[in-house]
């Protein structure tokens, strides 16, 4: 993989609290600029948590992060703070990302208030932010719990998207959804790609969902990177017993669902 390819890259990246066992040991990828790596695995297999360390959000116990060939690690919080604005995160939970109190005008502006972006976040751009991910005007002045489920998500991609982020990391964005709503949210986060040419992290422990989605497909065991290869060919020759076992386990592919609708 050429360097100028890649746009994050970890090495050896160790996280381990107190005395206990490892949480993530020794795992090392990269991802390049404009694809979707599927970091996949069971409950409690590290996935988050080395999500967490590429975005900083909790810090190494060892190895080496990348981004763009900055040492993350080694950055500012001024270098940091800069560096936030290339890279944002949707997690599992639509409810729980969304201030209850806050309508959804005041969440989406939130993001050019933090970076001090001064002339922007104004009703007319909340409005086209809304129109990207399939909601209207009527939205704005309205509060998260009036809102379904898929359109919370909606709306935490629209603020994820806010400040036209390069790299987005998918913490399993769609496992609270029932399978039609997750498929149009899937959907969505493909259209959106190819429009701002993004780069994702798809987190996640369906194989189909991966399979559908993803380029590439890092899988993970106890903390540790099992498999790692072009997703048609690990979903369809497995190297590895427990990425077989997780193949085994969600069979079907999801396009009768609607994924492809």
């Amino acid at each position: 993989m050429a360097m100028d390819d890649v746009l994050v890259q970890t090495r050896g990246l160790v996280k381990q609290y107190g005395t206990g066992a490892r949480v993530v040991d020794d795992v090392s990828f990269a991802i390049r600029r404009g694809e979707t790596l599927g970091l996949v695995g069971e409950s409690g297999s590290g996935k988050s948590t080395v999500a967490r360390m590429l975005l900083r959000l909790v810090e190494p116990t060892a190895g080496e992060v990348r981004y763009g060939g900055v040492d993350l690690l080694a950055a500012s919080s001024g270098e940091m703070r800069e560096m936030r604005r290339r890279m944002q995160v949707v997690f599992q939970d639509p409810f729980a990302a969304l201030n209850p109190r806050m309508r959804v005008r005041e969440i989406l502006a939130e993001p050019f208030a933090i970076h001090r972006e001064q002339g922007s976040g104004n009703r007319d751009q909340l409005v086209v932010m809304l129109r990207e991910v399939g909601l209207d005007e009527s939205a704005l002045e309205r509060y998260p719990h009036e809102f379904s489920g898929g359109q919370r998500q909606r709306i935490n991609i629209a603020r994820a998207l806010a400040l036209r982020p390069e790299f987005v990391v998918l913490d399993e964005p769609v496992s609270a959804l029932d399978v039609s709503v997750g498929a149009q949210v899937v959907n969505l986060l493909r259209d959106l790609q190819r429009q701002y040419g993004l780069t994702y992290l798809f987190i996640s422990h369906s194989m189909p969902l991966v399979r559908y989605l993803c380029d590439r497909v890092a899988v993970m065991q106890r903390g540790r990177l099992v498999e790692l290869g072009e997703c048609a060919q690990v979903c369809e020759k497995p190297a590895h017993e427990y990425t077989r076992r997780l193949i085994a386990a969600t069979p079907e592919m999801p396009g009768d669902r609607g994924l492809h609708g």
